[in-house]
């Protein structure tokens, strides 16, 4: 691998963990069975999905918009104050248990960069949660437009005063990154593997189980023992 002028991160779903499918159970685990939530909870990750493909909007629109349809397909009542209290909750979600260590590894010898679905108002309560510096932060509300549209990593390279190739981009998500940075021309690519999506192996990429993972692919010491 080329060594990388930047690291680039998905942070919510690969740094962060997003609660999606506890906030599906704790509102609607009362109405439907067990496998009925399971497709409430897949549906529920497929309209998110597909109300980033538009032109922007906040982020409290997409939930908003995505539990009503997702309610509709699955014949139940859509009350807005459930979207409201899964958008208000987003400063609360926690780094994914192996990310603070593995990122303060990559810090020593890299920038870090986010390149998040976040709205501004939000993002910095959960990033502040890793003890790192990270060079940016770059959030769909200040590029308006979502993941996976090419537009935030464009103005990404912009940014930083890069050309693709200087990048590593690591995300746990193909749907949302990794196919984009591949058409976006990023070559070193990195999935970080949360159990949360299948691999798509004709996308050339790396493969990690976590984020300290990224850290021994490029070859970084260990952390010291505490």
């Amino acid at each position: 691998m080329r060594r990388p002028k930047f690291i680039s991160f998905d942070c919510q779903g690969t740094l962060i963990h997003n609660p999606y499918v506890e906030w599906s159970k704790k509102l609607y685990a009362d109405r439907l069975s067990p496998d009925a939530l399971d497709t409430f909870t897949r549906h529920f990750k497929s309209y998110r999905f597909d109300e980033t493909m538009g032109p922007w909007k906040p982020f409290r629109d997409v939930i908003a918009n995505a539990l009503e349809r997702t309610c509709r397909r699955n014949g139940i009542d859509y009350d807005p104050a459930f979207a409201q209290q899964i958008y208000d909750d987003i400063p609360n979600w926690k780094p994914h248990p192996d990310a603070p260590a593995g990122l303060a590894r990559l810090a020593r010898e890299f920038p870090l960069v986010g390149l998040t679905n976040s709205m501004d108002s939000q993002i910095m309560s959960n990033m502040n949660q890793f003890g790192v510096p990270f060079h940016a932060i770059i959030t769909a509300e200040q590029v308006q437009s979502y993941k996976p549209r090419m537009k935030g990593f464009d103005d990404m390279f912009d940014q930083l005063g890069v050309v693709p190739e200087d990048m590593l981009h690591v995300s746990s998500s193909f749907r949302y990154d990794l196919l984009t940075a591949t058409d976006a021309g990023i070559t070193n690519k990195c999935w970080v593997n949360r159990n949360h999506e299948p691999v798509i192996p004709y996308v050339e990429h790396y493969e990690v189980a976590d984020i300290g993972g990224v850290a021994d692919l490029l070859g970084l010491p260990a952390a010291a023992a505490a």
